[in-house]
């Protein structure tokens, strides 16, 4: 998609997958409002959307990450779609199944692991029916049929779907389930990253992983309220304040929310790249945090306006921590810290920060103009020659074709790297760019000219 909208806009691919991405993320925005909307009225939606779109995590892996970021949307949009047919049961309308099937076609188009919110669905469904049987209706089987019945076009809508974004996936009939088997499996050659100041094998990594980097990147305010939400929502559904159609559709938020995780914890596949890959849990518990912000401006507004007063400055306030992060950080706020973990300066030492190399774009554009401002030539017959420490190809396409980047060469003219854990942060070089942020660094070129090649990588970097 980015790369046929770069064809038609004066932007480069860079910038134009930038721009698409940014377009998809407020699509996700735009469902996450809705969810809150539906189900906890015009707060919980709003609430809910400021949450996320003031979520780093969210904020910056919408923009800069091609794949995790449109799935969280898709994902987002299945959910919204689960939500509504939920809400709506038994009888929902001819729009809603039409709704699911795009939802489901987005989601597997996507990734096949939207299966997890079908997962979600068909046990928030369950909860639904086993309610109805304790309230002794007599009618419950005949219309959990009718409702079964009339979701079927949904699942023929999502499959067209499905092939129009993702063609491999019908043409066989197993193949979905072959592509589940083979990404369920960790292919790569294993490499180590940083966590809690000790460097493991991505596939050994601990299984607090998850829980400990949700409880150091999340917004403070967004985490609390999260949490409050999803208790308050299985509290209210256990009291009965709602029917049980409306119980089943908070239910599956609260799935949504927290299921993915403890998969996760329990399969233990190879986690790396901070959070990156789970994204699409940031929405769900932002509509969760909604529920218990508008449960908490209901209850200070039944106390009077100095409570409305005292409930709007604490949001403002929790508010404005993770807006300053995404402001200082920009465009690395997908590398933020909550300020309860210490921020990006506890997290350079202990944790991977710019795990998608974005500082080479900044430090390749800087350099350029470091190497202009010098009036600086390469020598006759050759290109300008980069020692790269950190993911080569990016480099190569930040930098230009009038460099050639390398990783081995015995010679160089400049040496480029992360400010990663991988990369040796002091080499006894001139130092001509230095890309920083809150005091920590983020990438830094040398010059090395006539100067022996210096030892950039400490170990072997993430592929």
């Amino acid at each position: 998609m980015s790369a046929l909208t770069a064809k038609l806009l004066p932007f480069t691919l860079f910038e134009t997958r930038r721009l698409v991405g940014g377009l998809i993320g407020i699509a996700g925005l735009a469902a996450t409002w809705r969810i809150g909307h539906r189900l906890g009225g015009p707060v919980a939606g709003l609430i809910a959307l400021v949450l996320l779109a003031t979520c780093p995590l969210y904020d910056g892996n919408m923009y800069i990450n091609a794949k995790d970021g449109p799935f969280a949307t898709a994902m987002t949009i299945l959910l919204l779609a689960v939500v509504r047919g939920l809400d709506e049961y038994p009888t929902p309308s001819r729009r809603t199944v039409v709704f699911v099937g795009i939802g489901i076609g987005l989601g597997f188009g996507s990734r096949v692991l939207a299966a997890v919110t079908l997962f979600v669905a068909i046990i928030a469904l369950l909860t639904v029916l086993v309610e109805e049987l304790q309230d002794g209706r007599r009618d419950t089987w005949r219309r959990l049929g009718g409702f079964i019945w009339s979701m079927l076009p949904a699942v023929v809508i999502g499959y067209l779907m499905m092939g129009l974004l993702w063609p491999w996936s019908v043409l066989k009939p197993l193949n979905p389930i072959y592509a589940s088997d083979y990404f369920s499996n960790f292919f790569e050659k294993p490499w180590r990253e940083l966590f809690e100041g000790q460097l493991y094998s991505v596939p050994d990594m601990p299984a607090r992983y998850l829980p400990v980097m949700f409880g150091i990147q999340l917004p403070e305010i967004m985490l609390v309220l999260g949490l409050c939400g999803g208790a308050f929502a299985v509290w209210t559904s256990m009291r009965g304040r709602f029917p049980p159609s409306r119980n089943g559709a908070l239910f599956a938020v609260v799935l949504a929310a927290f299921f993915p995780i403890v998969l996760a914890m329990v399969a233990h596949p190879a986690f790396y790249n901070g959070l990156r890959h789970f994204v699409f849990v940031a929405p769900p518990f932002a509509v969760l945090g909604g529920l218990a912000g508008a449960a908490g401006f209901d209850w200070a507004r039944a106390r009077g306006a100095v409570w409305i007063t005292a409930a709007a400055v604490v949001f403002l306030g929790g508010i404005a921590l993770p807006v300053s992060d995404i402001v200082r950080l920009h465009p690395f706020q997908y590398s933020t810290y909550n300020w309860i973990s210490g921020g990006v300066k506890m997290a350079h030492k202990n944790f991977m920060l710019d795990y998608w190399g974005l500082a080479f774009k900044q430090t390749a554009d800087a350099l350029k103009a470091k190497l202009d401002a010098m009036h600086l030539k390469p020598p006759d017959g050759r290109r300008w020659i980069v020692e790269i420490c950190g993911p080569q190809s990016s480099a190569q396409v930040e930098l230009g074709p009038q460099f050639e980047t390398t990783w081995d060469r015995k010679t160089a003219d400049f040496a480029m790297m992360l400010g990663t854990f991988y990369c040796r942060d002091k080499i006894s070089a001139p130092v001509l760019v230095d890309i920083r942020r809150e005091g920590v660094l983020y990438g830094r070129v040398y010059d090395i000219r006539g100067m022996n090649r210096p030892r950039l990588l400490t170990e072997p970097p993430p592929s």
